[in-house]
């Protein structure tokens, strides 16, 4: 039902401290209208961003960012989002659909886990583009096997400065009208990136370049190092822990998956 706020100085406190309480929360956006227009008129429509109030089976209470009202929602009708940008259960023509909605541009982006454990950078371009996202067995990342990332925030920093073989730079996540660049809002504390760019390695002890053997071996080692130097934690750091997928480097970048 909706909050019932009204005029006064108390009432707008109310509102704040609520909003306040709920930053911790987890956020999500709603998929697709609900309830669908052929009953009634939508209490949430498709983009809407949403705070999870409790998690009661099918059911989700959240509160609603662009309504400021307090409702239930079927939890198939909504997905949690951590970072901004990472989106739990979005399938390919959803995500599509979800960065051709108004107040998206050109290098507006997600990361969808496309099927357990597996994850895609979905663009918007000319058209929407995916890049499939490798996951190592030292659980470092890539899209192009020369330049690998110990975590996805790192991937996005990079990408976010430069396009480096993508369609476009990442201008700002999905559903977000951010004039501030990505990669000052997600930077680590110490603004270290932690990766690794293969075309800096010289090649002429092997006419073929650096073995794959050789860079998940230097990749380890620069993991474990990262992990000595880690900061403490911080805010952007991932709620979910996501299960391995081990993954045969592919060279192509615009990889589409299924």
């Amino acid at each position: 039902g909706r909050l019932t706020m009204g005029g006064t100085l108390a009432s707008q406190r109310t509102l704040e401290d609520f909003e306040q309480a709920l930053d911790e929360n987890d956020t999500a956006v709603v998929l697709d209208n609900y309830p669908p227009p052929g009953i009634c008129k939508p209490i949430f429509r498709m983009g809407d961003w949403l705070k999870i109030v409790s998690e009661e089976g099918y059911w989700w209470k959240v509160y609603s960012v662009n309504t400021k009202e307090v409702n239930h929602i079927p939890h198939c009708h909504a997905t949690k989002v951590y970072h901004g940008w990472l989106f739990e259960t979005v399938t390919r023509p959803k995500a599509e659909e979800l960065l051709q909605l108004p107040g998206n541009r050109v290098g507006s982006f997600l990361i969808r886990e496309s099927t357990k454990g597996m994850y895609t950078l979905s663009v918007r371009h000319r058209n929407i583009k995916h890049y499939r996202i490798v996951r190592m067995p030292n659980n470092w990342y890539f899209i192009a096997p020369r330049l690998t990332f110990q975590c996805l925030e790192d991937l996005v920093n990079h990408y976010s400065d430069i396009a480096d073989g993508l369609c476009c730079v990442l201008t700002g996540p999905c559903l977000t009208a951010c004039e501030t660049p990505l990669s000052k809002i997600t930077k680590t504390p110490d603004g270290r990136k932690l990766s690794f760019d293969w075309r800096l390695v010289h090649q002429s002890t092997s006419p073929s370049g650096v073995s794959y053997g050789v860079q998940n071996s230097v990749s380890s080692y620069l993991s474990l190092l990262g992990q000595q130097e880690k900061p403490e934690k911080n805010k952007f750091s991932m709620k979910k822990r996501w299960r391995s997928v081990y993954m045969t480097p592919n060279h192509q970048l615009d990889i589409q998956d299924m």
